[in-house]
This record gives structure tokens, sequence and C-alpha cells, in this order.
């Protein structure tokens, strides 16, 4: 990474969402219901490795988006043990992640997954990926299609 470049210039389009995971979906959607939050997307991600699936739904209120994703088995007790830090990503809206992909993966950024995810999000799917920031923090690159 060279820090003297700026990256992603007209390829930023603003904050797409925060990443939330949480033990059961069905109380959190109760919850952010009753802070205004109204359910925008619905959906699930299969995880055949662990024969489970994640539970997804965004939720949105005057432009604040949060995903929340009810986690594997395998991870909610990693879930319940947290006292901080229970934002587990926040998602950047891009024009084109394939091309944001190559930028900051030719920068060397530490990039977490090997190629842009498409996931079967929104109407048309979606595509993402992220990098690490200095301290762990994960950032993801989205775009919507």
């Amino acid at each position: 990474m060279k820090p003297s470049k700026t990256f992603l210039q007209g390829n930023f389009k603003g904050l797409q969402h925060l990443g939330l995971p949480v033990s059961n979906l069905q109380a959190s959607l109760e919850f952010y219901k009753s802070l205004g939050f109204k359910r925008i997307m619905s959906s699930h991600v299969d995880i055949p490795t662990e024969n489970d699936s994640i539970l997804v739904a965004m939720m949105e209120q005057k432009g604040v988006i949060i995903e929340l994703y009810q986690v594997t088995k395998n991870e909610m007790l990693e879930l319940k043990s947290r006292k901080d830090g229970h934002v587990d990503h926040i998602a950047f809206d891009v024009a084109d992640v394939e091309k944001a992909f190559k930028e900051l993966s030719e920068a060397g950024f530490t990039i977490i997954e090997e190629k842009p995810v498409f996931l079967n999000f929104w109407e048309n799917g979606c595509k993402y990926f992220a990098i690490r920031g200095l301290d762990g923090e994960k950032l993801e690159f989205n775009q919507i299609i």
C-alpha cells in the first residue's frame, strides 16, 4: 500500500451499510422495527462446510442501512462472548466493484477474498470484497447490481 496516493477516485459512492452479527434474527428484526427501521431485503447464505445457513435482513431508516445477519451455530459462542465491537464490517458503495478490487489489490492492500463475491441479494444480486484496515477492521466494498 502506498499511503501517499488516493484510491477509488470516481468509484466511491458513499456508506452502504453497517454489518451486525446477531444471535436471533427474528428478535433483532423486532428490536430494530421498534426503533423505526423497516426491512427492505431478506435472504440467506448457505454454508455447506458447516451444514448451516446465515440468515440476513437489511433494515433501513432515513438512508441508514443496517445488515443484520444471524451467525452459524459454530460462530454463536464467539458472538455471545463479545463485550464490545459488535459491528462486524463497514460497507462502502462503489460504482464498479471489479475496478475497485483490481485497484486495491494492485496497491497492496490486505484483501480478504480472492475475488469479488456474488450474493443473491437485492433484485439482481450484489458483489463485494473486503480489505483489512490497519487495526484489523473489515472494510467492505459493495456494488448492488
